[in-house]
Order: structure tokens, then sequence, then C-alpha cells
């Protein structure tokens, strides 16, 4: 039975080389169209890279904060959000966040846990104030604004609306006026 499945996964495999090289042609000129495989991989990886760091150094800026508070801020931010919202709605906004952010987002996420039920701006901020660190010069309204902002910068305004109006009206006052 293992090699009548090997067979027909052969088989196959001949199968899809042939479309291949209907559409991409025996010599290989599509190689220079989108270049190896391996260097198109790291260009994306690279560009990933650049796109987070240029949303970390934006909030840097935003704050007056170094990098690497920014970004323990940012993830702060974003846990306590993605753990605030509706399943629904986290992955709506979750599909508009670059890559590496969005793996900062669901970063030690457990779809197993019961979802955040408070729903007031103090238990918002004490989440994030929680998952930041207590340092005493940070101000947690300040800097959720600023991530806020960030966010209101780089994702669609429609999806940014869903995600404020998800929210009591305490916590929509944080995020940027239309």
């Amino acid at each position: 039975m293992m090699r009548q499945r090997m067979q027909q996964i052969e088989e196959r495999l001949k199968v899809l080389r042939e479309e291949f090289r209907s559409v991409a042609g025996d010599d290989a000129s599509w190689r220079e169209e989108i270049g190896d495989p391996t260097r198109l991989l790291a260009l994306h990886a690279r560009a990933a890279a650049e796109q987070a760091q240029q949303w970390v150094n934006e909030l840097a800026q935003d704050l007056d904060w170094s990098e690497q508070r920014a970004y323990r801020f940012l993830k702060s931010v974003l846990h306590t959000l993605r753990d605030w919202l509706s399943p629904e709605e986290m992955a709506d906004l979750s599909a508009q966040l670059p890559a590496l952010i969005r793996g900062i987002y669901f970063e030690g996420w457990k779809p197993s846990d019961e979802p955040m039920w408070e729903r007031k701006k103090i238990d918002f901020l004490i989440c994030v104030r929680k998952s930041f660190g207590y340092e005493l010069d940070v101000d947690i309204g300040k800097g959720i604004r600023a991530v806020f902002k960030l966010l209101d910068r780089h994702i669609s305004h429609g999806e940014i609306v869903q995600v404020r109006n998800s929210m009591k009206k305490s916590l929509r006052h944080l995020w940027p006026a239309d």
C-alpha cells in the first residue's frame, strides 16, 4: 500500500513539473524575472523586518523613548488589545498588520484562554501596565494613545472604526479623533 501511495505521489509530481514547465518554460527564464527563490525569501524577510522596525521607530519617536522600550510597549498594548477584542475582530485586525508585527500580536496567545471580559478603561490600562512593567516615569495613557495613533496611521480607517466601536466609550477616547 505504501508503494502504491509513493507511485501516486511521484505521478502527481511529474504532472506538476510538466504544468510548471508549460507555464515557466524549459529555459528557466522565469528565474530572471523573480530571481532565485532563496534570494526572494531573504528579500521578503528583510522587507518585513524593515517594516516592523519602522513601526517601532515611529513609536519611539512619538514617545521620545528608546527603541527597546517602544518595542516592549507596542507588544504590551497589542497583546492587551488582542485579548480585549472578539475573535472575529481580533482576526480582522491581524490581517492588516505587517507580518512581523502580526507575529508579535499573536505571540503567547492561547486560543483556549478565556477572553477578557472586563471592558472598563482602567482595566485596559492595568493590563497594559502589568504586561509592560511598573516604570514610574511612563504615562500609560499617553503611551496607549501613541500606539493607537500608530495603528490609525497604518491600518485601514474602516478597520480602526470597527475596533474602536467594539470598545467602551472611555477607552475610545484614547484613539485619535476622526
